[in-house]
This record gives structure tokens, sequence and C-alpha cells, in this order.
């Protein structure tokens, strides 16, 4: 099954790989160019050719100069060979573990006529492509044992090439159907044609052999020895990458071009809207792990059906969105997850994995990393999580000596009330500017530190750290709010830096992910999903807390889930979404007068006491 677009796109891949090639061997000819010389000379001794001083110097100069050459190539050589590349951390699926996935993807091959994956894995992204994992430090199992998935059987005598393994997004599985994912596969597995060419799979291994080999010489060593040989390998592979970088860019281009132009013939109108699907889940996807699973794993819980969780956010999402309209009776339709025998199994795992790629989580369940159920979340994650800030919050006005509530309505005890932070908040001053130095000392209006309080509880951050106080994002507030942000900021830094002796340690082995993924999970999280929140968002982070906790106990409301905006506060059954515009008024102009009124008729008691995590 060829084509003119598929042959033209699998011969520009092949030209560019032999370009690749040409490169790795021009450097073989360089490193052994000095030996050639020497050899000459010293072969024209031998015949008594090549006599006199000048020729003596030439070959005593020259013969040690090649010998160290072919010593430093040598070890340049074992460095690429030996050199682990970058593979990406998956959740294995086994044919055991999904045999209709499987089946589905060797009937595709084999309509495609280009041999089957050699196994398939799943990434919580929204992504699918080709892995090479032939490297001997990725332990690939032997090739006979994937003649069946590889289509082999019918030579099952002969060795063949493993395939490379198919990575597919695990969000796909659960929010397309069957017939759609077939489709968006069908592109990516066309690619394991032009893999398998012999000049195609040598010059990808050269190009991945120089990358790993400056990972390798990027790695810090206190020895200097090995620091300035590692150096020069670390000069040489980058030398070679920026002369193989346009040829190896091009030779995947073409991979793609003849890739795609081989799908063509397979599912070609459904392609069109499983793409559309494909943008959905994106969308659908980052927002849930943003607003839902973010506020779970930084308190130390993580969502186990992180993919299940998808359905619903896009459901929502097809609900409110006129755009997205039609896209839930899909649903009626078999979906891709069906062709996995536990489901929820392989979504544990790609939910434990996300945990720790997007916000470095430990690799295991343990006392200060659990699992949480969805029906759990708001119990679990949204009232714990306000009640935690609200404690903080009340603490750092302790630690400032904030006075509690005054007025008629104050409760006679020391309890924490909403009032309390109103009260503090509510400024009648000139807004803190860029520059001010009022965010480091006592708040206005406080009475200064209480007498139970620490020295340097009370002024600020530790000696040695530095003020988490940023002008610009500051810049506008008041001076009470200013402060209460600095504080807070650097309580929770205080929180964070203490060791968790019940947290399992990051790079424990994980007995869910793929067992054989050879990745560098020590500089977690390797895909961060938002930069560490400013001061400003942590006082409203807070502030907001605070309001719920008081609704919570004092109106009868109870926490929720959004599935597209995560944590919400429900008052008889019905989300609140016009609490944050009057938090930012208290914070910026110390206005409280629109949240006094919000409060009141909703019937929240801003003077009562509430219960703190």
């Amino acid at each position: 099954m060829t084509g003119t677009g598929v042959e033209a796109g699998a011969q520009a891949a092949r030209a560019r790989a032999l370009a690749v090639l040409r490169i790795r061997s021009r450097a073989l000819a360089v490193a052994l160019l000095p030996a050639a010389v020497a050899v000459i000379l010293l072969a024209g001794a031998v015949g008594d050719r090549l006599e006199g001083p000048v020729w003596d110097a030439a070959r005593w100069v020259l013969t040690p100069f090649a010998v160290l050459v072919l010593l430093a190539a040598a070890g340049i050589a074992l460095v690429v060979a030996r050199a682990r590349p970058a593979m990406s951390p998956t959740v294995a699926v086994t044919e055991e573990a999904a045999p209709d996935l499987y089946r589905m993807v060797r009937d595709l091959a084999d309509r495609l006529d280009v041999p089957a994956p050699s196994a398939i894995a799943l990434t919580p992204d929204c992504d699918s492509w080709l892995e090479d994992r032939t490297h001997p430090a990725h332990a690939p199992p032997p090739a006979e044992e994937h003649r069946d998935i590889a289509g082999a059987g019918k030579q099952a005598h002969r060795r063949h090439p493993v395939a490379p393994v198919l990575v597919i997004g695990s969000p796909f599985l659960w929010w397309m159907r069957v017939a759609e994912l077939r489709a968006v596969l069908a592109p990516v597995i066309a690619g394991t044609g032009p893999s398998a060419h012999p000049d195609i799979a040598a010059a990808r291994r050269f190009v991945r052999g120089l990358d790993a080999a400056v990972a390798v010489a990027s790695e810090p060593r206190r020895d200097p020895v090995s620091r300035a040989v590692l150096a020069g390998v670390g000069w040489v592979a980058r030398l070679l990458l920026r002369s193989c970088r346009v040829h190896a860019a091009e030779l995947e281009r073409g991979v793609a071009a003849a890739a795609a132009e081989r799908a063509q013939a397979v599912d070609y109108g459904l392609r069109i809207v499983a793409q559309e699907q494909v943008g959905l889940a994106y969308a659908g996807w980052d927002r849930l792990l943003t607003r839902v699973a973010l506020p779970a794993w930084r308190m130390g819980r993580w969502p186990s059906r992180l993919d299940a969780g998808v359905v619903a956010a896009l459901t929502e999402l097809s609900r409110r969105d006129r755009l997205a309209e039609g896209f839930a009776s899909r649903l009626g339709e078999r979906p891709a997850c069906d062709l996995l025998e536990e489901p929820g199994t392989v979504d544990e795992a790609a939910s434990l994995l996300a945990a720790r790629l997007f916000h470095g989580g430990p690799a295991g369940p343990g006392p200060a990393w659990s699992p949480v159920d969805w029906s759990e979340y708001p119990d679990e994650v949204v009232d714990r999580k306000w009640r935690l800030d609200a404690a903080r919050l009340h603490r750092v006005l302790d630690a400032m000596g904030v006075r509690p509530a005054t007025g008629p309505t104050a409760p006679a005890t020391v309890a924490p009330t909403l009032s309390r932070v109103l009260d503090h908040l509510t400024d009648t001053g000139p807004a803190w500017t860029a520059g001010s130095t009022g965010a480091t000392g006592p708040a206005a209006g406080s009475a200064g530190p209480g007498p139970d309080t620490a020295p340097s509880e009370a002024a600020g951050p530790p000696p040695g750290r530095p003020e988490p106080l940023d002008d610009e994002d500051l810049a506008g507030t008041t001076g009470p709010s200013a402060t209460l942000a600095a504080r807070i900021s650097a309580e929770l830094a205080r929180e964070e830096a203490a060791p968790s002796p019940a947290a399992p340690s990051p790079a424990s082995p994980s007995p869910t992910p793929d067992p054989a993924a050879l990745w560098d999970d020590r500089a977690l999280p390797l895909f961060p999903l938002q930069p560490p929140r400013t001061a400003r968002e942590l006082l409203a982070d807070h502030l907001t807390a605070m309001v719920c906790c008081a609704a919570m106990d004092t109106a009868g409301a109870t926490p929720g889930l959004d599935w597209l905006d995560g944590p919400t506060l429900l008052i008889d059954g019905e989300r609140t979404a016009d609490l944050a515009p009057k938090v930012l008024t208290l914070i910026e102009d110390g206005d409280a007068t629109p949240l006094r009124v919000w409060l009141s008729q909703l019937g929240i008691r801003p003077e009562k006491p509430v219960r703190l995590g």
C-alpha cells in the first residue's frame, strides 16, 4: 500500500538519514586520519623509503598524537554508545491487560502494511507518539516475544528488529470512542514503516546517542579529571549535534509526511471529527489538572481517577457551552477505555504518574500522600483545604499581635472569627506602593507582638531567608493587606520547607508505573503546571477560605466540586460565583462593605466563631 506522497516522504527521510550517517562517517574519518598518516610514516620507515631527520621527527610526533586521538575517539564512541537515551515516563499496558486494544493496533498495522508497535504504554497527557526503546539500558524483551504483536508470526524462526513502543495519551482512552481513537492512532502507527528502514533507524540511534552523551557530560561531578574529560566529550557531542540538527529535523518531517499520507485511506472521514475531540480533550485535561487536581496535590492527596474526571469535566463543558453541543451524545457509543480489562487500575496508575510529572509527588501512596475518590473530594480536599488555610491565616494574625474583633456583636472569647480578619484589613489610609517599608513591619493599627509571641515569628521570615515580597505584585494594595500577604507567604514557605517523615521518598520505586521506565526524577516536577503563587494570590486564597468556613459554620453552606473550576461553595445546593471580586476589593481598597453586604444577603454571620483545620 504505497502512493506518490508516501514514497516522496519516505525518500526525503532516507536522504536526510544518509546525510546524518555521512556526518558520522566524516567524524570517524577525522578520528582515523592521524592514525592513517602515522601508519604510512611507519611503513615508509620499514621500507627504507621515508628516511631522514624530518621524517623521523614526524614519526615521533605524529604516532603518539594518533594514539591519543584514537583513545579519545574510542572514549567518545563508548560514551555515546553506552549513554542512556531519554525515555518518557509511562504506564506499561501489557497485552493481557488490554487484548482488545492490542488487537485494534495490530489490525491497523495490517491495513497500513507496516510493522505493529512492539508494546503499548500510556502517558498522562493529550498526545500520542512512537518511542524507540531498543537501547540496552531500556532492557527490551527479546524480539521473539513480540512476534505476535509485531505481525512476525509467519516467520517465527527469524529474528526481527524490535519495533518502537506506541505511547497513547490516557485522556484519549476515556474521552474518545473506539472508532475515534482508531482514527487518531492511524497516522501514528503508520510511522512504524519508515522507522523500520535501516538507514533511518541508524540515523536516529546516532542522534539519540549524541543527545544522551550531552546529558551525561552535563551531570555535575566533583572529580576534576572526570569533569575535564566529560567536558571534552560534551563539546564533541554538541558539535556533531549542531551538524546533524537540520538533517535530523527534516528526517522527522519526512517520516511524519509519509505516515500521514499512508494513513489517508484509513478512517479518513472520521479523523476530522477525532481531531476535534483531541482539542477538546486537551482543554478539559488542562482545566482538570490546574483547577481540580492541583489543590488536592498541594494537600498531599492525589485524585485516583483523573481520566474519569476528564469525561465529567468535558460533559459539564458540553452542557454549558453551546459550541460543544452534540459532543455529549457521543457518550452513548463504546468508550475506548473498554479496550482495557481493568480501566480503574490503569487510571489509578496514570493518575499517580500525572501527580509526579506535574506536581512532583512521591512515587507511591503513603500516610502523607494518599489517593482520594471523587465522591470524597468535597469533604477530604475542599473542606480540609479551606480550614487549613483559615487556621494559617489566624496563626499569622496571632503572630502579628492583631486583636480580636471589637464591637457590640463581637464574641466574648478569643475564638477565630471572620470579623477579626475584616476589621484588620479595613483600611482608611493610603495604599501600599512599591518600595514601601510598611509591608515588613507590624500592621497599621495592630498592638504589636503579643507576650507569648517569639520575636522571630513577629519579625517575619527567619534570618537568611529573603522576604517573600514582590513590589509589583503587591503594588496597589493597602498596607495591612501587603503586610499580611507577606507574612502568609513566609509562613507557607516555612511549612513547605519542613521535612515530612511520613511522606515516601520521591525517588522510591513505584509499583504502578512502568517498571522499566528509566528517567531522571531528581528534578520533579518535570512539567510544572503553574508558577509559584504570588503573595497577593495567597492572601486572596486564605481570605476566601475564611469566608467559606464562616459560610459552612454559620449559614449551612457545603463544600462542592465544580469539574471546570475546582473547589466551590454551595449554598442551598447552588454554587456561588460572585465572591472573588468582593475579596479583591477588600485587599486592594481596604473596603469591606461589598463583602459585608454579600455576607448579610446570604445569612453568613462573620462575628460567629468558626472551626479551623
